[in-house]
């Protein structure tokens, strides 16, 4: 007879030692770790987290994460807080090991965009075929408004590996906190894990000199989320799905 799935879960986070688990909710943690690259990574990774997030006063059991990329700078930005503090405190910053497209929105499908704009996480994948991912609710509402196509393209992930066709890799190496810091905030409780995409700072100075761009309104329009988290290290209210 074959062993129920909860149980098989249940089993494979008992291998783990139990002063290693953080606390809080089990059942995401013992959803993830039933995948091996999740094991794998959890091993590797979580005791240099946990210590991080002790130094920092951060609580794993109410932890809640916002990830941000600008894309001149080339890299993931890893923001933290307890529930219902503010506000935010950056873990850390990963590098993208390759970048495709230019400064500019994702607006059809196979232009190599990446997308620009607030978006949310909306997918775990521990079986990716580059390693583990995080999926984009890409594209939004205001995507599918911008581009007037019924297609504007999809499937936009920050995962492992050092290819992209507009996608955000990390390396496998460098997927595998990122991956363990939102698994552990949705065990934590947070149902909405945001992820701001922004082609440069969006501040006067920066925005001055592109005011001619094709994509100069559009911009103009993300500013004020980006200036809200400068100024208060808060985000924006989140649309509803």
């Amino acid at each position: 007879m074959r062993t129920p799935f909860f149980l098989w879960c249940f089993f494979a986070c008992a291998m783990l030692p139990a002063q290693s688990l953080p606390a809080g909710p089990a059942g995401f943690w013992a959803q993830q770790l039933a995948y091996p690259r999740v094991r794998a990574a959890y091993a590797r990774c979580w005791p240099a987290l946990a210590a991080q997030l002790r130094a920092q006063g951060l609580d794993s059991a109410r932890l809640e994460v916002f990830f941000r990329l600008l894309k001149t700078h080339r890299e993931l930005e890893v923001w933290a807080r307890n529930q219902g503090e503010a506000p935010f405190r950056q873990l850390g910053a990963w590098p993208l090991a390759a970048t495709s497209g230019t400064l500019g929105p994702k607006r059809r499908a196979g232009d190599g965009q990446v997308p620009e704009g607030c978006y949310q996480l909306n997918r775990f994948n521990p079986r990716s075929q580059y390693h583990l991912s995080l999926g984009l609710d890409y594209p939004t509402a205001d995507d599918v408004l911008a581009t007037g196509l019924a297609d504007p393209g999809g499937d936009i992930f920050i995962h492992g590996g050092a290819v992209t066709e507009g996608c955000l890799p990390l390396t496998d190496a460098g997927i595998e906190p990122v991956y363990l810091l939102a698994v552990a905030a949705r065990a934590a409780g947070q149902a909405s894990i945001a992820v701001h995409i922004f082609p440069f700072p969006l501040t006067p100075d920066e925005l001055r000199p592109r005011a001619a761009s094709p994509h100069a309104a559009f911009w103009r329009g993300l500013q004020p989320a980006y200036a809200q988290f400068e100024r208060a290290r808060t985000l924006p209210p989140q649309p509803g799905p």
